[in-house]
């Protein structure tokens, strides 16, 4: 049986007397990829900052590669890599120089800062001031710097937020050649549609709680509803109904439609993450 890259016991963390992280369970098998969804607030941050060793454990056990990080921390650190949310870049080093630093903090011989930089699209403004870089060239610096180690489990914290499409979609691809290389990844994210095409598994978190936790498609199935939405042409004008399927008076439904409307196009759809996570906490993920 494949060991867990990942388990979380009864995970709870406090600020104060405002319970951040509520008792929560869960674990990432080796090679996966799983999204830790929730509006700001509900606990991802937190949690990644827990796992990675920013935070200290309060309550809980927290297990990396085998290691207990309450324990064995810096062995776990040294086989991660972080992106965090916010830049925490050296800004008036040059890229390869932020780079550079991180290797030789890993203790990295013959480390090639010029192919990772390549490989996130950078390549040629190797030797420029960092300070001098776009935002969605700092993120894609961000993700170089998590890769410098050959991180087996990536934390990536909200990696594409705040990105241009092109920039977005760049990361994503770096994302999945991760995990073909091995890795685990850890993904928090606000971003739904990123989650159903990245994520084998994805976790609802909602006011510190796990509200749902498994495959997309699953979660869909459980939670969603499929329908149609057909758009009508009438007085010159475009409307559109939507019929839900699977129901014993839907074929009567569709069959009325046709025979009385003037159908323009007809689309099957099925829920979003978005209503999903909706449905099963009663909030908004953008809330």
């Amino acid at each position: 049986m494949k060991q867990d890259a990942i388990v979380v016991e009864n995970l709870s963390y406090h600020y104060g007397k405002i319970l951040a992280v509520d008792n929560i369970s869960f674990h990432v098998g080796k090679q996966e990829i799983l999204g830790f969804l929730g509006p700001n607030g509900a606990g991802k941050s937190t949690t990644v900052k827990i796992l990675t060793g920013q935070l200290r454990l309060q309550e809980g056990r927290v297990s990396l590669l085998g290691m207990d990080i309450s324990k064995e921390l810096e062995k776990v650190q040294a086989r991660i890599g972080v992106c965090f949310e916010q830049p925490n870049l050296y800004e008036q080093m040059t890229a390869l120089e932020n780079l550079q630093l991180f290797a030789r903090l890993f203790n990295i011989k013959n480390f090639d800062g010029y192919a990772l930089l390549k490989k996130v699209g950078l390549d040629g403004r190797e030797k420029d001031r960092v300070a001098n870089y776009s935002k969605g060239m700092k993120q894609r610096l961000m993700v170089a710097r998590a890769f410098v180690n050959q991180a087996e489990i990536l934390f990536l914290d909200e990696p594409t937020s705040g990105l241009d499409p092109v920039s977005a979609d760049s990361i994503r691809n770096l994302i999945l050649q991760e995990r073909e290389r091995g890795a685990t990844i850890f993904l928090t994210t606000h971003d739904m549609w990123e989650a159903d095409k990245l994520c084998n598994r994805v976790a609802f978190l909602n006011q510190g709680k796990i509200a749902a936790l498994d495959t997309p498609h699953t979660l869909k199935q459980q939670y969603g509803q499929r329908s149609l939405l057909v758009e009508i042409s009438h007085d010159g004008q475009l409307e559109e109904r939507i019929i839900t399927l699977d129901k014993s008076e839907t074929p009567d439904k569709v069959r009325e439609l046709l025979s009385h409307e003037k159908v323009v196009t007809v689309h099957s759809q099925e829920a979003t993450l978005e209503d999903i996570f909706l449905k099963v906490t009663g909030r908004r993920l953008t809330v």
